[in-house]
């Protein structure tokens, strides 16, 4: 049974960062897409960055381009999602997901989700 437990949000100011986790367990991830989408009070659901686990090929969302940087440590079976120059706008739950099969990496179909963790950048 694969889960996905996120930790690492928090309150921060605009300006700052924060560094999120998700450890994954329950399956081999070596040819798991993993992704991070968030969600903001009254939006739906956005795509965030994606990590193909073999190749550690990278996708990230315009918006974040240049302050976000998603990676994979093969050793703890974890995706970090490193976040800097953090905006008020950033603010959302923040959401590891994971699926295997397929080519987009944007999209809202991954098949397992964690339970999601609150980012809140004050301005």
């Amino acid at each position: 049974q694969v889960q996905l437990v996120e930790s690492g949000g928090g309150l921060v100011q605009a300006g700052g960062s924060l560094r999120l986790s998700c450890v994954a367990s329950g399956r081999t991830f070596s040819s798991a897409i993993m992704g991070w989408f968030r969600q903001a009070p009254g939006k739906g659901r956005e795509f965030v960055a994606a990590i193909k686990w073999s190749g550690a090929i990278t996708y990230y969302a315009d918006f974040v381009k240049g302050r976000f940087t998603i990676s994979r440590d093969n050793a703890k079976i974890t995706v970090h999602l490193q976040m800097n120059s953090l905006k008020p706008e950033d603010t959302a739950v923040y959401y590891c997901a994971a699926k295997w099969g397929g080519s987009t990496y944007y999209t809202n179909d991954y098949g397992y989700w964690g339970q999601g963790t609150q980012v809140t950048v004050s301005s």
